[in-house]
């Protein structure tokens, strides 16, 4: 009887025109696919390759096989996925994407897909503030986590907390424990570069205004590795408030009071998904009371 294997060597074989190629290519020694090729032989009755110095060739009832030989290959592997697909069904995935801006701390989006997934297939789509709105608008994502206008509410806006921008230094640093700073408190410091932050040219404008020129010991749109050379101690930085790691302190900025709103937006909810609308907002609102200081 033929068998899977006996296809396998054959192919294997007339594809690479070699038996210590085949062998190599099926991770087998060459006399095991000399020994399979002879069964197969001896099974349909002829020669199937012309053997030499140099190279091996189909003969033409090898030619003639080779054929059958591809189509009963294919039938195995059309059999093997109907057996996966019968024993593991496929599922449809994901049940929800979720856009992100890339300035939210790994913990806070932990807590929320941890929440999420908890209902959910989700999968996370990265982009800024505007991309994300376009994605909600043309339906490629269902929800934001994003950054709201102070008025920006309705019943499709969850927000989630209001924070403000401060310096983040190390855990050691010496002006660690003061409540606030001024700017020019900062003037000698070494900064690291947030390039990712939202508020990056109007926390350079105000520095600069007030005449603090700084050195960078890093400029980088890696939020968490610029966080953790914070904590490291190679420099300051001034990131929203939640982005503090362990390790580093923060004081606010005098004069500053920049903040900002992070939330979720829901895609319009479309004619028959008001039910589905319905379970995401009340999801949406727990998610919201677990980061309530109260």
């Amino acid at each position: 009887m033929i068998k899977r294997a006996h296809i396998r060597h054959f192919l294997a074989v007339a594809d690479s025109g070699s038996f210590s190629q085949a062998a190599a290519r099926l991770h087998v020694t060459q006399p095991t696919v000399s020994t399979a090729i002879a069964e197969l032989e001896r099974l349909v009755g002829s020669a199937l390759f012309v053997r030499d110095r140099r190279h091996v060739r189909l003969t033409e009832p090898g030619g003639a096989f080779l054929p059958i030989a591809r189509d009963l290959e294919a039938g195995f592997r059309r059999a093997d996925q109907f057996a996966k697909a019968s024993a593991y069904p496929e599922q449809p995935w994901p049940d929800l994407k979720l856009g992100v801006i890339p300035t939210v701390c790994g913990a806070m989006l932990q807590r929320v897909a941890g929440q999420l997934a908890a209902h959910y297939g989700v999968e996370l789509v990265e982009g800024d503030d505007h991309d994300l709105r376009g994605q909600l608008a043309g339906g490629k994502i269902q929800l934001a986590l994003t950054l709201l206008d102070k008025s920006e509410n309705g019943p499709e806006v969850t927000p989630l907390l209001e924070e403000p921008y401060v310096v983040v230094m190390a855990a050691h640093h010496p002006l660690a424990g003061t409540a606030e700073v001024a700017a020019g408190d900062l003037a000698r410091e070494i900064m690291i570069a947030r390039r990712a932050c939202e508020a990056l040219q109007r926390t350079s404008r105000f520095f600069t205004d007030a005449g603090v020129r700084p050195r960078f010991a890093l400029r980088s749109e890696n939020e968490d590795r610029c966080l953790r050379m914070v904590a490291a101690g190679l420099g300051i930085t001034v990131a929203p408030r939640s982005l503090a790691p362990e390790g580093t302190a923060t004081a606010e900025v005098r004069d500053f009071g920049l903040t900002r709103r992070l939330g979720f937006i829901r895609a319009p909810v479309h004619p028959g998904s008001a039910d589905e609308a319905e379970k995401l907002a009340a999801i949406l609102e727990r998610i919201a009371a677990s980061f309530s200081p109260n």
